[in-house]
């Protein structure tokens, strides 16, 4: 079986990085990899519930699985053990076979010295997805998230208004 997985320790408290992955316009900044946009059409965020959100590639040159420029991931929160664990399923649509199908994601959220160690693992990742770019993605995603901690005080890790 396939897994596909990423790890990257940042600088704050779990409850911290847990939040985001709760909080909409959180989860919108972050989750989207390097070179796309996302939206979120709708967020139910409790175990049992889950969101869409739509991910706008930003060169015209890529192309995309749902529409011509665009994926879309229906999520479904299958966990939320706050704040130490996450894990979502997540569908693809699309007409193409390759493309389509339901992926597991799980984010963990491990205590560190001042600091949280998140690791993504993923499995029954859609075959037309190649390890290399979906490891990629992910590791931007990560990337992201951290980006969120960086460059604020101690008291306050979140960026102003999130």
């Amino acid at each position: 079986m396939r897994v596909d997985s990423s790890s990257r320790r940042i600088a704050a408290l779990r409850e911290e990085v847990f939040r985001a992955f709760v909080e909409p316009g959180l989860l919108a900044v972050w989750l989207p990899p390097e070179g796309m946009n996302g939206h979120l059409e709708h967020i139910d965020a409790r175990a049992g519930g889950g969101f869409r959100m739509v991910l706008t590639h930003e060169s015209e040159e890529d192309r995309g699985k749902f529409s011509e420029n665009s994926d879309v991931a229906d999520t479904r929160i299958v966990a939320l053990e706050p704040p130490e664990r996450v894990v979502w399923s997540v569908e693809f649509p699309s007409e193409d076979p390759a493309f389509a199908g339901t992926m597991s994601m799980e984010w963990t959220l491990k205590p560190a010295p001042e600091a949280t160690d998140v690791t993504v693992r993923a499995t029954d990742v859609p075959s037309g997805i190649d390890a290399a770019d979906h490891v990629a993605g992910m590791s931007s995603s990560l990337e992201k998230l951290a980006g969120l901690f960086e460059n604020h005080s101690p008291a306050s890790h979140l960026p102003a208004g999130a």
